[in-house]
């Protein structure tokens, strides 16, 4: 990997009504041509993105909308797109023009307030229209994070490039670990990874390779091998490893093969706590217990990859729920960004880890799930229920382990 992939960067998205100047902004914003930018409305029909470095943020992900006063059939769809963004979205940056502040600002404003998500107001073309005290005054009583700009001149982006930094969420400042803060400086994580037809060709996935760097980044080390090399690699280690980490699809050998005195859990938990809310997910993982045959459920997937023979989440999962529920489940599968609206028919939804998602989209996912009243956890956490390990993968968590042993009973 030489790139930061989009889940690790701040994404940053640009929304406003047509014409208010949003690619303009965008492409004044990145010094690049990056969105199409014309005088009629509705240029922008789908989300443009743009990966670029905002220090001292670093990776952030620039997201350009369509307006969110389209019209027509098309326009409704694009609209659509449009608030599929704001779910993903960790700063916002609301382009309006001189004096124009309508409901669909306002709208927007209210959503970012719901969802806690910090939002900037850029006052666009103010070289071609003058803003008056009242209308600043109308602002304020909304934020005080307003830029006056003009994406033609350029005046006001320096400023507006100062807020995002300003505005940008803590966690980006100080990124949290995914397992550095288990291990420890100076110790040392076993990363258990089998090489099997889901390992990309030359490559390992994702999770493996955000985990090497963050223990590197924790001063700690990682010894990676794969499942049939576990005992021999822990027989020539001098001292125990602080963790052993494996792939799910591994989790019963891999748990046969680490003494009992060793913390062990999986990459897709990790990534509960790194991505989501690990706390949450365990309380969904622990509803297994009392699903029963022909219960209905989902299994989604963060990306759109063709599953391939054994895969995971079609085969694997299902094959290990049936077993344990001692009948056929009714099982949907579903993938990307989207979600079926009819949620609350569902006992169970069971995600992916969300590799290639970042936290705010994972974060909003698990809340509607929760406003419909349907629990939620994730594939890692779902195998160790259905293996019987699920206590031993939950113990190098504490705020997890506590909640287990609240409602286990």
């Amino acid at each position: 990997m030489q790139k930061t992939p989009k889940s690790l960067r701040l994404h940053i998205g640009i929304f406003g009504k047509r014409n208010a100047g949003k690619s303009s902004i965008l492409n004044s914003l990145t010094g690049q041509s990056s969105s199409i930018v014309s005088s009629y409305a509705g240029t922008t029909t789908d989300p443009v993105e743009k990966p670029m470095e905002l220090l001292p943020i670093g990776p952030v992900l620039f997201i350009d909308t369509a307006g969110i006063d389209d019209i027509g059939a098309l326009g409704g769809k694009r609209i659509e797109r449009t608030r599929q963004v704001i779910k993903r979205t960790d700063l916002a940056v609301i382009v309006i023009e001189p004096g124009n502040l309508t409901e669909f600002e306002l709208d927007l404003i209210e959503e970012f307030n719901c969802l806690s998500v910090p939002f900037i107001l850029a006052v666009n073309k103010t070289d071609t229209k003058n803003i008056y005290d009242s209308s600043l005054e109308t602002l304020r009583q909304k934020t005080s994070n307003i830029i006056l700009c003009s994406a033609q001149t350029g005046d006001g982006i320096t400023e507006l490039r100062k807020m995002l930094i300003k505005t940008a969420p803590p966690d980006f400042l100080e990124s949290p670990a995914i397992l550095s803060d288990l291990v420890g400086p100076g110790g040392i994580a076993v990363l258990v990874v089998p090489i099997d037809k889901e390992a990309p060709k030359g490559r390992l996935i994702m999770p493996q390779v955000q985990s090497i760097r963050d223990l590197l980044d924790g001063d700690a080390s990682a010894l990676v091998c794969k499942d049939r090399e576990l005992l021999s690699t822990l027989d020539m280690l001098r001292d125990k490893p602080d963790l052993v980490v494996t792939d799910s699809q591994a989790f019963l050998k891999v748990a046969a093969d680490t003494p009992l005195d060793v913390p062990m859990t999986s990459f897709s938990i990790l990534f509960a706590r790194f991505k989501g809310d690990l706390v949450e997910m365990t309380k969904g993982a622990m509803e297994i217990e009392n699903l029963e045959p022909t219960d209905k459920i989902m299994v989604c997937e963060s990306c759109t990859h063709h599953p391939i023979t054994d895969d995971i989440g079609t085969v694997k999962i299902p094959r290990w729920l049936h077993q344990f529920v001692g009948g056929k489940l009714q099982i949907d599968h579903w993938r990307g960004h989207d979600w079926p609206d009819n949620l609350k028919e569902y006992k169970l939804i069971i995600h992916c880890g969300g590799c290639m998602w970042n936290k705010r989209e994972m974060l909003s996912r698990i809340m509607t799930a929760r406003e419909a009243g349907v629990p939620i956890t994730n594939y890692g956490l779902t195998i160790a229920y259905t293996l019987g390990i699920f206590e031993r993968s939950l113990k190098p968590f504490p705020s997890a382990w506590e909640v287990y042993n609240k409602y286990k009973n």
